[in-house]
C-alpha cells in the first residue's frame, strides 16, 4: 500500500509548490503522474513547469501527446498511467480513489485551504483513504510556507 500525503495549501499556490516537489521526485528517480480535475489548470501548470526555474526546466509532457509515455512527469485528466509513474499527484479537484492510488508507491493530494469546497472534498478523500486502510499523512503549511505534519490516521480529521 502506498503512503497517501494530503497537502493543505495555505500560504502559497499550487503552481509555486508543485515544481519543488516534482524536482525532488525526479532526484529520487521517480516518475510522476499529475492528474488534474480541470483542463484549464492543467494547461496552466504545463506552461508554469517550463518556466518555474530560471536555470533549468522540469521535463514533462501532456497525456494528449503522441510520446506521452516517455515523459518522467506526465500531466493528465485521465486515470491511465501512460508513463508508468510510481508517484501520483492529484491536483485541482482530482479525487482520491483508493483502488487506483494503491497502484502507486506514493500518492499526494493537494488542496487549497482558502477554498471551503476543496477542504470539504479533502475531508471526504481523507475518510475514503483511511477507510481503505491506507497510510495517510496530513501536511499543512505554516505561516511561513513550510510544511508541518499535522495528522496520521489515528482518528484525527483534516483541520
Amino acid at each position: 500500500m502506498p503512503e497517501v500525503r494530503f497537502y493543505h495549501l495555505k500560504s502559497t499556490m499550487l503552481e509555486a509548490t508543485l515544481p519543488g516537489l516534482l524536482e525532488k521526485s525526479l532526484q529520487r528517480g521517480w516518475r510522476v503522474l499529475v492528474q488534474s480535475g480541470a483542463q484549464n489548470r492543467l494547461d496552466f501548470l504545463d506552461d508554469r513547469l517550463w518556466t518555474a526555474q530560471s536555470d533549468s526546466f522540469l521535463p514533462h509532457g501532456k497525456a494528449s501527446e503522441a510520446d506521452a509515455g516517455k515523459h518522467p512527469i506526465l500531466l493528465t485528466m485521465d486515470d491511465e498511467n501512460l508513463n508508468d509513474a510510481n508517484v501520483l499527484m492529484l491536483v485541482e479537484g482530482a479525487s482520491a480513489v483508493p483502488a487506483r492510488m494503491a497502484k502507486f508507491e506514493l500518492a499526494c493530494l493537494f488542496f487549497d485551504g482558502n477554498d471551503p469546497a476543496a477542504v470539504d472534498a479533502a475531508r471526504t478523500d481523507w475518510k475514503a483513504v483511511t477507510k481503505a486502510n491506507m497510510q495517510a499523512v496530513y501536511w499543512a503549511q505554516d505561516n511561513n510556507g513550510r510544511w508541518v505534519e499535522k495528522a496520521k490516521p489515528s482518528g484525527i480529521e483534516v483541520a
